[in-house]
């Protein structure tokens, strides 16, 4: 009795244990910036949009990218730009901020200005229902 119940629990445990190793493997890995973080502007890219109705749009359950602020920052400033109509959710230190499309920055979800020190989860969103390869721009240098 006690052979089968040993039986029944390792298949258990090697389950969960691959799943949770999957889980860390599709993580989004984590992107220092500094002061003197180099190339300027640092070009990431992707897949905007996703299938979590919020409202910045479509987005993914897991980050886009995430980014570490190691060092408080006078100006950072964050873009993005794809075919569709990009968004960009922004959840850090200082809460969630949704940054829309306008016209004032020809179509691209900008945000620009101090950004203090902390983790920074991006979600690079869409407000149509279709996905669109994205740039992401980071920069330290002002327009």
């Amino acid at each position: 009795m006690k052979t089968l119940r040993l039986l029944a629990i390792i298949p258990t445990t090697l389950a969960m244990n691959l799943a949770f190793t999957e889980a860390n493997l599709a993580q989004t890995p984590t992107i220092q910036i500094n002061r003197n973080s180099q190339p300027d502007p640092l070009i990431l890219n992707g897949k905007s949009g996703g299938t979590v109705k919020s409202n910045c749009g479509n987005i993914t359950t897991e980050p886009s990218q995430v980014i570490q602020v190691t060092e408080s920052l006078p100006y950072l400033r964050l873009t993005v730009e794809s075919q569709g109509k990009p968004t960009l959710l922004i959840d850090g230190p200082g809460g969630r901020f949704c940054v829309l499309a306008d016209s004032y920055s020809g179509g691209k979800s900008e945000l620009s200005g101090y950004w203090q020190p902390g983790k920074y989860s991006l979600y690079v969103g869409e407000l149509s229902p279709q996905q669109y390869t994205y740039n992401l721009s980071i920069s330290q240098k002002n327009k």
